[in-house]
C-alpha cells in the first residue's frame, strides 16, 4: 500500500481529476512513481498536455499536504486511499473513483449491502412518513443507508437507520470539516458514530452547488440500489439515478400524488422502467439474490408485492392513490386516449390493485 501522503498530493494537483489520475496510475503504477516522473515521462502520457505535465513535476507544496493529513487527523477523521483495504469495493470499480476519501467513523465489509434513499428537501407529511418507514425498515433488515445527509428525505433517512441502531453512510458536499447543512452537525455525530461520514473534498471545502452533482455518483457506487421518494422534475435526486443507471444499479421509486410539484419526477421514472416501490419488503425481493448472506432467514418474509405489469399499467397506477380519481384526470395525467386508459384500467382491476368507483373514478387497493 502506498503512502498516503502521496494520494493526498495526487488529490491536490489542479486539474487532475479522478480519471486523468486514474491514467497515470494505469502508466506509472503508484502515486510514488507519478511525483518522480521526469516532464518528459509524464508527457508521454495520452492526453495529460504540457500543462499538467508540469503541474505535476513541479509540485512544491508538500507541507500543504502534510499539513492536510495532520488537520484531518484533528477532526476525528482518516484518509483512506485507493489503494486501501478498506476502500469501498463498489466505488473502486466506477472508472472516476475517488483518488482519497476522508472518513469519519468506520467503513465495514458488510457496508456494500447498502441501500441509497434520495429525494426532495422540501417533502410532504407523505414523503416524511414513507422515508422514515422505508429506512428504518431496510435498517432492520441489516442494510446499510446511504445519503447525503441534506435537508428533507436524506436526512430523514439517516435518522431512520439510526433508530435501528442500523449502519448509515452520509456523502458530502462539502469538507469533512464543514457540516452541511450546519443544523445536522449533531446528525453528522450520530452518523460517525454508528457508520461513517465520507468525502472527496479537501479539509475547509464549502457545501459550493457545483459539488453536490459529483458527490452523487458516490451515494449510488456505494449501493446495490437507489430509492427515490418524492423529487420534483428538476431534483437533483434524478443525478443520482442517471449515475446509477450508468453505474447499472436498481432503480426503486415511490409513486406520488399527481397533483404534487414534489412527485412529478419520482411519477415520471416509474413511466420510464424504474420499480415502483410502496414498501421496503418490495426492494428486499428484488435484491434476495445479492443480499440474502446477511438477512436473518426469518426476516425473509415478505409482503405481496404488486403483479407484472406493462409500462401503461405502471403510468395509470404511478397516477392512482388511495383517493379516488376521475377518468378524465387520469386520461389527462396520462395522455392516454380514452378507450385505452379504461381498457388498461379493467387489466389493473383483473390483477387486483385498482378498484373503480362510482362515476368512472378509480383508486389504487
Amino acid at each position: 500500500m502506498s503512502d498516503p501522503i502521496y494520494w493526498l498530493a495526487l488529490n491536490f494537483l489542479p486539474d487532475i481529476g479522478p480519471l486523468i489520475a486514474r491514467r497515470l496510475l494505469s502508466v506509472f503504477g503508484s502515486p510514488e512513481n507519478i511525483f518522480r516522473a521526469s516532464i518528459n515521462e509524464l508527457r508521454r502520457v495520452e492526453n495529460i498536455g504540457e500543462n499538467r505535465a508540469k503541474s505535476v513535476a513541479n509540485f512544491k507544496r508538500w507541507d500543504k499536504v502534510q499539513a492536510e493529513a495532520e488537520n484531518t487527523l484533528k477532526n476525528n477523521a482518516r484518509v483512506i486511499a485507493l489503494d486501501d483495504k478498506t476502500y469501498p469495493e463498489g466505488l473502486k470499480r466506477i472508472p472516476d473513483a475517488p483518488m482519497v476519501l476522508y472518513v469519519k467513523g468506520d467503513l465495514k465489509d458488510d457496508d456494500k449491502y447498502a441501500i441509497a434513499i434520495v429525494g426532495s428537501r422540501t417533502p410532504t407529511a407523505y414523503g416524511i412518513k414513507t422515508a422514515d418507514e422505508i429506512s428504518h425498515k431496510l435498517s432492520s433488515y441489516g442494510l446499510t443507508i446511504v445519503s447525503g445527509m441534506a435537508r428533507g428525505i436524506d436526512a430523514i433517512s439517516h435518522k431512520g437507520a439510526l433508530k435501528t441502531k442500523g449502519r448509515t453512510i452520509a456523502v458530502l458536499g462539502s469538507g469533512i470539516d464543514v457540516p452541511y447543512p450546519p443544523e445536522n452537525k449533531g446528525l453528522m455525530n450520530a452518523i460517525a458514530s454508528s457508520g461513517a461520514v465520507i468525502s472527496e473534498f479537501p479539509l475547509g471545502t464549502k457545501p459550493n452547488k457545483e459539488n453536490f452533482p459529483r458527490r452523487n455518483r458516490i451515494i449510488s457506487a456505494l449501493s446495490l440500489g437507489v430509492v427515490v421518494i418524492e423529487a420534483a422534475v428538476d431534483s437533483g435526486s434524478l443525478i443520482t439515478v442517471n449515475y446509477a443507471l450508468e453505474q447499472g444499479k436498481e432503480i426503486f421509486a415511490v409513486p406520488g400524488n399527481i397533483t404534487s410539484r414534489n412527485s412529478k419526477g419520482t411519477n415520471n421514472l416509474i413511466k420510464n422502467g424504474a420499480k415502483l416501490i410502496e414498501s421496503s419488503e418490495e426492494i428486499i425481493d428484488e435484491l434476495r439474490p445479492q443480499i440474502k448472506g446477511i438477512l436473518k432467514e426469518q426476516k425473509l418474509v415478505s409482503k405481496k408485492t404488486l403483479p407484472e405489469m406493462t409500462d401503461d399499467e405502471k403510468a395509470l397506477y404511478g397516477c392512482l392513490d388511495n383517493e379516488p380519481k376521475h377518468i378524465d384526470a387520469i386520461i389527462r395525467e396520462t395522455k392516454m386516449s380514452s378507450n385505452r386508459a379504461l381498457s388498461v384500467l379493467l387489466n389493473l382491476e383483473l390483477k387486483g390493485v385498482v378498484t373503480q368507483a362510482d362515476g368512472k373514478r378509480f383508486s389504487v387497493n
